[in-house]
């Protein structure tokens, strides 16, 4: 089963940083964390359904460069990393 791996960051609002979830697209795995933290939806995507601006994801180590084409495979043993990028000052 894909894992869905979250920084530091998106791990203390989900209560763990690594998911096991079923499905086989970007979009199925985030669906699957949505179903079991479904207070992230917020913080990764934007009111259109698509990876919000200032969050990034990664495919077995590939960047999803376009962040509403979340139709890409994601092997079964593979990973789904999502970093969300933070500023301040």
């Amino acid at each position: 089963m894909p894992r869905v791996v979250l920084t530091a960051h998106l791990s203390a609002q989900a209560g763990g940083s690594t998911f096991e979830v079923a499905g086989s697209t970007v979009r199925e795995l985030l669906e699957g964390l949505f179903a079991i933290r479904p207070m992230l939806r917020g913080y990764l995507l934007d009111e259109h359904g698509v990876l919000r601006h200032h969050v990034a994801a990664f495919v077995n180590g590939d960047v999803v460069r376009d962040k509403g084409q979340l139709g890409i495979l994601v092997p079964p043993d593979g990973e789904l990393f999502l970093l969300q990028a933070l500023s301040g000052g």
